[in-house]
């Protein structure tokens, strides 16, 4: 099936799409791809809370803009919109295609070494998988969060739709990380 589909049918049944991903035989390669789509998608669902912020009014932020164009000799305009947005789209850039990458090899490595505890058969590239898959599983719902933010901002939808997207990403990587540990199960 393609991966959109595999992508709604994980909210539901993630153990039968994980086993169907590996039966197709895991590869880096994949592996890699699920976490760059990953990335990418959760960078673009930053931005519209991005815009939102960078228009509401922050007195330090603002002061903090001013004082390091100073420092370094760069003309800022009078609204600071333009400049905010560019100083929290540059900061978002570096997190999702950089840090956030980095981060999740370092938890699909911790969750291999504690699946081996509990006894798992699984492999690095198996947990690698589980977890760079459920991270692109969830991205529907990371991309409503981000437009709930920039729309609505801070409140219960935020808080809902932000707690239906954390619980959606453990359910899918627990089950899904069980398939990627015990492989003739």
């Amino acid at each position: 099936m393609s991966v959109t589909t595999d992508i709604f049918r994980a909210w539901w049944r993630p153990r039968a799409v994980m086993q169907r991903r590996f039966a197709q035989g895991p590869d880096e390669k994949i592996a890699f791809v699920y976490l760059a789509a990953f990335s990418v998608l959760g960078f673009a669902a930053q931005i519209p809370g991005l815009v939102r912020t960078s228009r509401q009014a922050d007195p330090a932020f603002e002061a903090e803009i001013v004082s390091e164009a100073a420092r370094v000799g760069v003309a800022i305009p009078q609204d600071l919109t333009d400049a905010k947005f560019e100083v929290l789209f540059s900061g978002a850039v570096m997190a999702w295609i950089f840090v956030v990458p980095l981060f999740l090899y370092v938890v699909a490595f911790l969750a291999r070494l504690v699946g081996n505890l509990f006894g798992g058969r699984g492999t690095g590239l198996r947990s690698r998988v589980a977890l760079f898959w459920s991270s692109l599983a969830v991205t529907p719902a990371l991309l409503l969060l981000g437009l709930t933010t920039g729309f609505v901002g801070a409140g219960p939808a935020q808080a809902i739709v932000a707690t239906v997207t954390l619980c959606g990403f453990i359910w899918i990587w627990l089950n899904s990380l069980y398939v990627a540990e015990m492989p003739n199960v």
